[in-house]
């Protein structure tokens, strides 16, 4: 079926809800990149995501005697505050079906909005699946998160509002993908009246469920899906929302954790503002884009499209950061177990930082060191690796292996120093 999603965009009612959210210049990004970096901040919305543009939009169309049934969703925490709250304004009931992993501060939001929470599941798949059967058994109206095209419109004014709030030529927008209905409605508005502009999507390495799809020509499910960045956790994306992708996303671009890590940091650093993971996937893009193009003097737009962040995960993310900046590398140094080796170990280093230092003996032959080093750049690790080596200690670069990232500040033995960042 045909959408005309320019006409639908320009009717969709959504500032019953939300507000035209403010396009800011981040400097010191900018300044780094050597691009004018612009952030969406749709964080700045009354519950802290864009999702609530499409809910509202979704709902406030129905015909009132649906609305007056009563609504159910499924949600990891965004779309289940915009449900809610749609709800609340427009006078009817809400369920909302939530996966048993969803942050806290994302689940008592919504309570706190009105709605029945369901937690179910560990995924987003699990509480659709469950969601769908409380729609049949308890008459209600469900509200897609991201493959309806009222949801893809309402998600589309945030297109709407860009092209309004910047008057110079934009090189990239960037967004990030979970379903796809966030890309799929700032797309079809743009690529309809600026077509050279590019529309660039961000996913997670470990829940590319859109990247896949399109590589393959058609829609991938994923047997699993990474949870750091719960807001985009999702297995398999829309018929609709792929049929868009397909037909308006240049590229999609896929980041790690720590690459997220390093773009709250520097959303942080620019604003002072806390993006949970899934609302720095832009910014992340946006940074992969500009090293991999070598790109400067452009304007990049860039989607920061949630803040409901846990406090307890901001420990993890500083620490990653560092990594994902490219700041910090980690390296495993054998050593001999001798008189003045540990003072020709410090020669080595030089006038680097240490971040972390683990020392543990092997046997009485030799020793095992991890450490953690302040780095200027990746070439600046291969340099360290080479000093290492011309000493006669065989090294180990660490710093892009999951496994120690995890576990090596968390060790159990040995003497361990963690220097504050």
């Amino acid at each position: 079926m045909y959408f005309d999603y320019l006409e639908r965009i320009l009717k969709a009612r959504v500032y019953d809800v939300a507000q035209e959210t403010p396009l800011e210049f981040a400097p010191n990004l900018s300044r780094r990149l050597d691009n004018k970096i612009l952030l969406k901040r749709e964080d700045m919305q009354s519950v802290f995501s864009f999702k609530l543009r499409g809910a509202y939009n979704k709902m406030a169309q129905l015909p009132s005697d649906l609305l007056a049934q009563g609504v159910i969703a499924a949600s990891a925490g965004n779309h289940a505050q915009g449900v809610a709250l749609a709800a609340s304004r427009l006078g009817t009931r809400s369920i909302i079906v939530m996966p048993v992993t969803t942050p806290e501060v994302k689940v008592n939001a919504v309570k706190a909005r009105g709605a029945e929470v369901v937690l179910f599941g560990n995924t987003y798949d699990d509480a659709y699946t469950h969601a769908r059967q409380l729609e049949q058994e308890k008459d209600l109206i469900f509200i897609h998160p991201f493959d309806d095209p009222d949801v893809i419109a309402g998600q589309g004014t945030i297109g709407m509002e860009i092209l309004r709030q910047c008057q110079q030529p934009i090189h990239a927008v960037f967004v990030a993908i979970g379903g796809g209905g966030l890309i799929s409605g700032i797309a079809a508005y743009i690529k309809r009246l600026h077509p050279e502009i590019k529309i660039i999507g961000v996913e997670p390495v470990d829940a590319a469920a859109m990247y896949q799809s399109l590589q393959a020509g058609k829609r991938i499910r994923l047997p699993q899906v990474g949870l750091f960045a719960d807001g985009v956790a999702v297995r398999e994306v829309g018929v609709e929302t792929f049929r868009l992708c397909q037909q308006y996303v240049d590229e999609i671009i896929l980041v790690d954790t720590d690459d997220i890590c390093a773009a709250i940091k520097d959303v942080f650093e620019d604003t002072r503002s806390i993006l949970e993971p899934a609302g720095a996937l832009a910014i992340a893009g946006a940074k992969a884009y500009v090293e991999r193009e070598q790109i400067t003097g452009k304007t990049l737009v860039t989607i920061a499209c949630g803040a409901n962040m846990n406090f307890d995960r901001l420990r993890f993310v500083a620490e990653r950061a560092e990594l994902g900046e490219r700041r910090e590398a980690i390296f495993a140094v054998n050593i001999p177990e001798a008189p003045g080796i540990l003072c020709r170990f410090c020669e080595c280093l030089g006038d680097r930082n240490l971040t972390e230092f683990s020392y543990r003996i092997a046997d009485s032959q030799e020793a095992h060191i991890f450490v953690g080093l302040q780095i200027k750049n990746r070439a600046d690790a291969g340099q360290i690796v080479q000093n290492f080596e011309s000493c006669g200690f065989k090294t180990i670069d660490l710093t892009d292996d999951e496994l120690t990232k995890l576990h090596l500040r968390h060790m159990v033995g040995g003497r361990s120093l963690r220097r504050p960042q």
